[in-house]
């Protein structure tokens, strides 16, 4: 499989440090108008990637969010999905979700398989993604339609050998994702074992809803940092992670 152009450039990114930020849509949970919303803050507050997708995708605005979305921003659009269903060759890629924390063939290859000629004959660019879900203080919908145990919140080394196994496996990303409305994030401590036992980009989510939690997170290693239910409630929170993000960056830049 050819590596796609947004895969190579997350990984010159990460090669120099830069970290990133996705906002994360859940078609069930926003609406047009808040999503013209989030898309005038980012025009001024950059972000570097949408993230459209969720574990129910209950009703068919996707199609309307993605198509919205690439008609007013530049922005990459990733699909986030659930199931083979929530395709939608409109975005501009697709993370491929194996979700190695968890022991339910359906969501490790099974939709991977249904969904493998659609793939193919699409124009997505494919990122596989190692996906680890964390026990974050309440069962998430993830984990509940997934029908998996998430990874323990204090236990460290098993996300990283999970992580490892994932990576020697062939995946080209890994997501530490706390679920949407995660009471807390995921811990730093499994942010740090993470990076340090992968060489490919890792991505972490869930729970991120201050600027300390985001602070946190970048320097214990998330390359890419998501945020999703929090800025659907409270969309001026853009700003404020955005520009924790842009001055990570700055700092590091100056540094060079």
């Amino acid at each position: 499989m050819r590596l796609s152009s947004l895969y190579e450039a997350l990984c010159k990114r990460r090669a120099r440090g830069q970290k990133s930020l996705a906002v994360l849509l859940d078609p069930d949970h926003l609406n047009e108008a808040g999503c013209r919303h989030l898309l005038e803050l980012s025009e001024s507050h950059p972000i570097d990637y949408f993230f459209v997708g969720g574990s129910l995708v209950m009703n068919s605005h996707q199609a309307s969010l993605i198509r919205l979305i690439k008609s007013r921003s530049a922005v990459p659009v990733l699909l986030f999905p659930s199931h083979s269903l929530h395709l939608d060759s409109q975005a501009d890629g697709i993370l491929l979700l194996s979700l190695i924390s968890g022991r339910n063939p359906e969501f490790l290859i099974g939709q991977h398989v249904i969904a493998a000629p659609l793939l193919r004959a699409s124009e997505l660019q494919i990122l596989p993604t190692g996906y680890m879900l964390v026990d974050t203080g309440r069962q998430t919908t993830a984990s509940y339609i997934s029908g998996t145990t998430p990874l323990p919140y204090d236990k460290p080394n098993i996300a990283a050998c999970t992580a490892m196994a994932g990576e020697q496996l062939g995946l080209r990303l890994m997501y530490l994702d706390g679920g949407s409305g995660a009471m807390y994030p995921v811990a730093p401590t499994m942010i740090r074992a993470v990076r340090h036992a992968v060489d490919v980009p890792l991505i972490v989510g869930g729970g991120i809803n201050t600027a300390e939690k985001a602070q946190t997170a970048l320097a214990a290693g998330a390359d890419v940092l998501v945020v999703g239910n929090h800025i659907e409630k409270n969309p001026d929170f853009l700003p404020e992670v955005s520009r924790i993000v842009r001055t990570f960056n700055s700092v590091l830049d100056l540094s060079m």
